[in-house]
């Protein structure tokens, strides 16, 4: 059966329908200035189709809360929640089929990334009984998968981006149907965009942009001027969901309203009240010395991890058996390093753990552990990222014990978390004598499947001064490591992956 969602009149005043089943398959992008009617457009789309498939909805401003009291979705406000209670939720929300809106309008962008990698990984890892259809709907979707490094932390863009590329190009099999709406198709990360079959393209004006919606919708350049002149609420579209040929239409109307404060003109108050208003302006008490001191409220804790709670949890001995803790001997603590790198190996088997965030791999390693009998907390989770670094970087036994290697350990510690590993990678090449590692190899260490990052890594290391990279001939290259004196032997920088040994 053929579900149809009128989505508004085409120009000639015919209905505009879309195939809920074929925009399911085949993913919704949605492009338009501020003002075009995107959210508008997006607020139709999830009240049309409520009643027929499952929703999430990522919400940066708070725009679609209202569509709880209509429709039944629950709201999930993000700061009550930590990063792994939301992975933890959205695999839930998909058990039970619960349509949800998360709102993310209390955070700071950083924490608005973080805080929605998270939950969408927790879709995208459902187990496979849970794999019903869900249409994912993102607004403002540059945010979450910008074209371009931004002000937040690299960390907060490489998880966002990550779990937004798994939605669209990954989601399908998983029964995850994209629908992102962005301002701006230049900022948004075209591997992300170009996951799309249909298309909805607002009123735009800069030149790029209406270069690129003429682009994706097969229209030539001159015509691409039209975008300038759409309306408010009246979009192009084209797809195998909507039309095979672009077509005008105009949005419908909606039934809940969003919370956001309209662009409507509110006459000033009468001249009587003005008048008063200004008195009461001019009376004002002297500033600060007068004025009782505003009572700040506490900043609220972030909510407990469960998980970790649970894992750090060691129930109590009655007090006449409770007896002091003594120190392990050194065999004793040299056969449980041994056991806790074992463990990390059987993690690092698997050939998605590098380009997992380094909290998911720590919940798994603590779980082990305890199966183990290693105790609740055997390593904290600094410790396991220096674990995880040395890991990524091929770092055996021979090297870690012996007595240069500190030296490396100690510089790298002043570097950023997510670069230690890449440079200690390039430190064990250098120590050994061999080539430089390839591009591959460090985006692995980097947990990275891109070839263009790596090589920005190892740029942002020359830059930061702990590194000197060296053109050799061939198109090869050498590093050389600043106050170490170590330097790699040249190498092939497209060369084959090398996977560190077992």
């Amino acid at each position: 059966m053929t579900i149809g969602i009128e989505m508004g009149r085409t120009a000639a005043g015919e209905p505009a329908l879309l195939d809920l089943e074929e925009l399911l398959s085949t993913r919704l992008l949605v492009q338009g200035n501020s003002g075009s009617g995107k959210s508008h457009l997006l607020r139709r789309l999830l009240e049309q189709s409520a009643a027929w498939v499952q929703q999430v909805v990522i919400d940066p401003e708070g725009d679609f809360v209202t569509l709880a009291e209509r429709h039944g979705h629950l709201v999930i406000d993000v700061a009550d929640h930590s990063e792994g209670a939301l992975q933890r939720t959205a695999d839930l929300v998909r058990r039970h089929r619960v349509s949800v809106v998360l709102n993310l309008e209390s955070v700071e962008v950083d924490e608005q990334m973080r805080s929605a990698a998270a939950f969408l990984n927790g879709l995208f890892d459902a187990d496979r009984d849970a794999w019903a259809p869900v249409m994912v709907v993102v607004d403002e979707a540059q945010l979450f998968a910008p074209a371009a490094a931004s002000e937040v932390s690299d960390e907060a863009r490489r998880l966002s981006l990550g779990a937004m590329t798994n939605l669209m190009c990954r989601g399908r099999k998983r029964g995850l149907a994209g629908v992102i709406a962005t301002q701006r198709l230049a900022k948004l990360a075209k591997n992300v965009a170009a996951e799309a079959s249909n298309f909805m393209m607002g009123r735009t004006f800069l030149d790029i942009d209406m270069a690129r919606a003429a682009d994706l919708l097969g229209m030539e350049r001159r015509q691409a001027e039209m975008f300038r002149d759409l309306p408010r609420g009246n979009f192009v579209a084209l797809g195998p969901a909507l039309a095979r040929r672009p077509l005008p239409l105009r949005i419908g109307v909606v039934e809940t309203a969003t919370r956001s404060a309209g662009p409507k003109l509110v006459p000033p108050p009468d001249l009587a009240t003005m008048e008063e208003a200004r008195e009461l302006i001019r009376n004002a008490p002297e500033p600060e010395a007068s004025l009782p001191a505003r009572q700040r409220r506490p900043p609220r804790a972030p909510a407990p991890d469960i998980l970790q709670q649970l894992a750090q949890y060691v129930p109590l001995a009655p007090a006449e058996t409770r007896a002091e803790v003594t120190p392990p001997s050194p065999e004793e603590a040299a056969e449980r390093e041994r056991q806790l790198a074992a463990i990390l190996r059987q993690i690092m088997a698997d050939p998605e753990a590098p380009f997992r965030p380094a909290a998911v791999l720590y919940q798994d390693f603590i779980v082990r552990c305890r199966i183990q009998e290693l105790g609740a907390s055997p390593i904290d989770l600094p410790g396991f990222r220096r674990m995880l670094a040395n890991a990524l970087a091929g770092i055996g036994d021979a090297a870690a014990e012996g007595p240069e290697w500190p030296r490396a350990v100690e510089r790298a510690e002043a570097l950023p978390e997510d670069a230690q590993g890449v440079y200690l990678l390039l430190a064990r090449a250098a120590l050994a004598c061999e080539a430089c590692p390839s591009d591959a190899t460090i985006a692995r260490a980097y947990g990275s499947r891109s070839l263009g990052r790596a090589r920005r890594v190892l740029t942002w290391l020359e830059e930061r001064g702990a590194i000197v990279l060296r053109a050799e001939r061939a198109g090869r290259r050498s590093v050389a490591l600043v106050g170490l004196g170590w330097e790699t032997a040249p190498g092939e920088p497209d060369g084959a992956l090398e996977l560190p040994a077992a």
